[in-house]
């Protein structure tokens, strides 16, 4: 990485080196400009330190756990012998340390200058670090998100976030998992996976409530097939803690005991104490509130990623910050709606979705101009030879283009890359079913939902 110099001025300096942050510094010297980034931990963030990539690490592990376990279900004569997670841990440890040097080198390789240490917003166009002052003629704010909790619930001893549960050397026999969210979904499925008693407490009406109501009836299903409890529709009170473990207790007066509790009720903006309000940054409840273009309204200052009010997800940040720095090139990107980014839970079943749910597109288009169809991942050939149930739920306006596609099943976000073309590119359903999809894949049952949704189901 190229040396830091006290003083510098660059053509965008940037707080956080996130997936935000340093695809923001990449796409800006890939287009002629110079980039200071500045990251107080490590470069790649949240997701590639304490997200995205290990959870996802545990989650194949949790995979091949299931797999040793009924291998001879299907004359694979296995056993799941336990689970070691220490060995676990360095199996996960080892992904991030290669995707880090990896990043590592590539930064340093386009010559961004990265300054270490905490970064503070003194100006419109200065940062400060370990007082020393940097100038940009754009800023743009990175600083991610971090584990939140409730209001009055503390977090140690045996209560936790997904940050102490993925660096934990043992296994609980019980877990209360507090959130039925994404996070809550993928730790649940993780623990069960691994021999953990698990029971998610939602105090929303269901399990991941943002998804389509077809797509949560079969996650419901599949879990309690699976031995994973949960409880929805009331909300949590409060958690106490004793030497045996957690008792969490609802506002109703029910009662869950268990070893621990994770808490896993969303991610929280890091905004606090760096400056922004003090330079004139709107904040909302800890958001940063820009303009469509994510413009913050003061100076050149732009915001990406966590700190924007909106889906939380690493690519979402990495497409904001290419079109930040595009958008400061002066090339005018296209702007991608927050319910057109495909979005992925990674529980057993994994859940894939992109645009509306069919909920929302009546409330967009009326009730009579919707249409959807459901194809069942029962009559599809791989879907079988993994052991998967499922469903592909498309819909779409009617006499219209497809406006979301829903989708869970074992490994069914590996469809999600064709799905949010269909919806970003605004396909028919027409068009898409005269397209060739393999055959034996699972690929093959989006072109299934939609010769179904085009009036011309071959299987049905």
């Amino acid at each position: 990485m190229a040396e830091q110099a006290a003083g510098q001025e660059f053509d965008i300096l940037v707080l956080g080196g996130g997936s935000g942050g340093y695809a923001t510094a990449l796409r800006a010297v890939q287009l002629g400009m110079t980039v200071g980034l500045v990251e107080k931990g490590k470069l790649g963030g949240t997701c590639l330190h304490n997200g995205c990539i290990p959870t996802k690490a545990l989650l194949h592990a949790a995979e091949v756990a299931d797999h040793a376990r009924e291998g001879a279900s299907i004359g694979v004569n296995t056993q799941l012998n336990g689970i070691d997670l220490v060995a676990v841990n360095k199996y996960k440890d080892g992904i991030i340390a290669g995707k880090y040097k990896g990043l590592q080198g590539l930064i340093k390789g386009k010559g961004i200058t990265v300054i270490d240490g905490e970064g503070k917003l003194t100006a419109a166009n200065t940062i400060t670090v370990n007082g020393v002052n940097y100038t940009g003629k754009n800023i743009v704010l990175a600083t991610g998100s971090y584990s939140r909790s409730l209001p009055g619930l503390e977090i140690g001893g045996k209560v936790i976030t997904s940050d102490e549960a993925l660096t934990m050397e043992t296994l609980p026999k019980s877990a209360i998992v507090l959130g039925g969210g994404v996070i809550g979904v993928e730790f649940a499925s993780v623990w069960k996976s691994f021999g953990v008693d698990v029971t998610i407490i939602e105090g929303m009406a269901s399990l991941v409530p943002n998804e389509d109501a077809s797509i949560i009836k079969v996650l419901e299903r599949t879990f309690r097939k699976r031995g994973i409890k949960f409880n929805t529709g009331t909300f949590f009170q409060g958690v106490e803690q004793s030497n045996d473990g957690v008792k969490a207790t609802l506002v109703d007066g029910k009662t869950f005991e268990a070893d621990l509790m994770l808490v896993a009720v969303g991610r929280g903006p890091s905004t606090a104490g760096m400056g922004f309000e003090e330079a004139g940054v709107t904040i909302d409840r800890g958001f940063v509130i820009t303009n469509d273009r994510l413009h913050t309204g003061v100076g050149n200052i732009y915001a990406v990623g966590d700190i924007v009010p909106g889906v939380q997800l690493a690519h979402r940040g990495f497409q904001q910050g290419i079109f930040v720095a595009e958008e400061i090139a002066g090339m005018n990107p296209v702007i991608v709606e927050d319910i057109n980014i495909p979005k992925v839970t990674f529980c057993d079943p994994e859940i894939a979705s992109v645009g509306l749910n069919e909920k929302q597109a009546k409330e967009k288009f009326g009730d009579a101009n919707v249409e959807s169809t459901e194809y069942n991942l029962a009559g599809n050939g791989k879907s079988a030879i993994l052991g998967t149930g499922g469903i592909i739920k498309f819909v779409r306006e009617k006499d219209g283009p497809v406006v979301g596609v829903h989708m869970i099943g074992s490994h069914i976000g590996e469809q999600i890359g064709e799905a949010q073309l269909i919806v970003n590119w605004e396909a028919y359903p027409e068009d898409i079913a005269g397209l060739i999809h393999g055959h034996p894949t699972q690929n093959e049952a989006l072109g299934e939902a939609a010769m179904a949704l085009a009036g011309r189901p071959l299987h049905g």
